[in-house]
């Protein structure tokens, strides 16, 4: 950031636009006031807190690449639910296919005619042949953990330094000065300490993981095909294959957690780079909005895993859920894979991804910014320093005021970008004048700051 921008002038910025946002807001300010009486910190998840502005909007409706709040506020959308929306919002194929199926019966525990089409689908997509369905991709992650570990005789997961996979236990951790294994700030009711569970290792560092793996106590490394939780971080060149090596060598399962990494292509990073992971994690856009997600592994690992999965206690296996692979779902996913997420989806999706990100580098270009813009497929997003390698170079990077006065700027001003980061994903409901605007606002954005 220059010089000539100091805390006090953000601050007062940012004043400013807390301002407007309340004067724009006044429905949505008093929503938040009710919801405070009865919603543990005033939202249905906490998370939602760390939205721009003294309290979060409040949706009325939304569709395809845009959406209204209750004030009557229209914003284009860049944020699309962080990746649970990608396909764009209220699919009408999705939502026929809910309405259908909540007709005939919403969750019975039994499988639907749906359940091998998708299982087959997600074969075709991704490349490994067997499936299991899961809510969420924490849950999905949690399932072949414990696959992994039961296979393996081992106990610790491997994960990268500010990796994040949801809320799974063993990923909530970082890598301490000293290479000690660490909760990450933040990680709320640990039951175990994460040196107990976990060791970490730096992306981009093969040496690193090799260390670690040394131990002879690693079960799995999880991680995303490229880091996106803490900005875009990109594999060097032939990471992902010494990562292969090395879990081969060491004996650990490599889990390729794809689940916003999908943004590279149909079939992922997986299918785009030609991975060939153990387990394969993919939750959010699945189900075009609806909670939905599967886990893939390969044959010999499935029938590796056929004793433990087929005896009479595989109910208490810690592996399943009551309303997983329910009806519903599988009817959802069988709507968005077979209308959304396909190749001439993203044939459209990441040229705008690439456009926008052209659009952010002629403003980081045109008022010489140490910027950095990233682009994976159709996400991209910028970063306030060179191109980091790894987590802790992006987290040192982080400067939390400027974050929150271009996010708020922006929304002040109709477009919304992904919280926590500054992360846009194109849908093929985006268009180039939607590009062009948040490109006009953002060069808006950062003219203030110098002026």
């Amino acid at each position: 950031m220059p010089q000539t921008v100091t805390d006090d002038r953000l601050v007062s910025l940012l004043a400013q636009e807390e301002a407007r946002f309340v004067d724009l807001h006044p429905r949505s300010a008093a929503l938040a006031r009710e919801a405070r009486t009865h919603l543990l910190s005033g939202v249905p998840m906490a998370w939602m807190t760390r939205w721009p502005g003294p309290f979060p909007l409040f949706l009325q409706e939304a569709s395809g690449a845009h959406f209204r709040d209750v004030d009557g506020l229209s914003y284009l959308d860049l944020c699309l639910g962080d990746t649970g929306a990608m396909t764009g919002h209220a699919l009408p194929q999705v939502a026929e296919a809910l309405h259908a199926q909540a007709l005939r019966g919403i969750t019975t525990m039994l499988p639907s005619p749906d359940a091998a089409w998708v299982a087959g689908e997600l074969a075709r997509r991704f490349g490994l042949p067997k499936w299991q369905l899961a809510m969420t991709a924490t849950d999905a992650n949690r399932f072949v953990i414990r696959l992994a570990r039961q296979l393996s005789g081992k106990r610790r997961i491997l994960v990268f330094d500010y990796c994040y996979h949801g809320t799974v236990e063993e990923a909530l951790v970082m890598q301490g000065e000293h290479g000690e294994v660490l909760p990450r700030p933040g990680n709320l009711g640990w039951g175990a300490h994460p040196s107990e569970l976990s060791r970490v290792a730096q992306f981009n560092d093969l040496r690193g993981v090799e260390d670690a793996l040394r131990h002879g106590d690693v079960a799995a490394v999880l991680t995303e095909p490229a880091l996106t939780n803490i900005g875009i971080v990109l594999p060097d060149e032939g990471f992902l294959a010494g990562l292969r090596d090395l879990c081969d060598r060491y004996g650990a399962f490599l889990i390729l957690d794809e689940t916003h990494t999908i943004c590279a292509g149909p079939g992922g990073a997986t299918r785009e780079w030609g991975l060939q992971p153990d387990f394969f994690v993919i939750g959010k856009p699945l189900g075009g909005g609806m909670p939905t997600a599967a886990y893939g592994m390969t044959d010999d690992i499935a029938g590796r895993l056929a004793p433990f999965l087929t005896g009479v206690d595989v109910d208490v296996s810690g592996i399943g859920g009551t309303l997983t692979g329910s009806a519903l779902a599988l009817a959802a996913m069988r709507a968005t894979l077979s209308s959304a997420l396909r190749d001439e989806d993203f044939a459209r999706a990441v040229p705008l991804a690439r456009a926008w990100a052209d659009g952010v580098q002629g403003v980081i270009d045109r008022h010489g910014l140490p910027w950095t813009v990233q682009v994976l497929g159709c996400r991209a997003e910028y970063w306030f320093c060179p191109a980091p390698r790894n987590g802790r170079e992006a987290a040192a990077a982080g400067q939390p005021l400027l974050d929150a006065y271009l996010h708020l700027f922006l929304l002040n001003r109709g477009v919304l970008m992904t919280p926590f980061h500054n992360m846009a994903l194109l849908s093929p409901h985006h268009t180039q004048a939607d590009v062009d605007r948040h490109t006009e606002v953002f060069a808006q954005a950062v003219a203030s700051l110098l002026a």
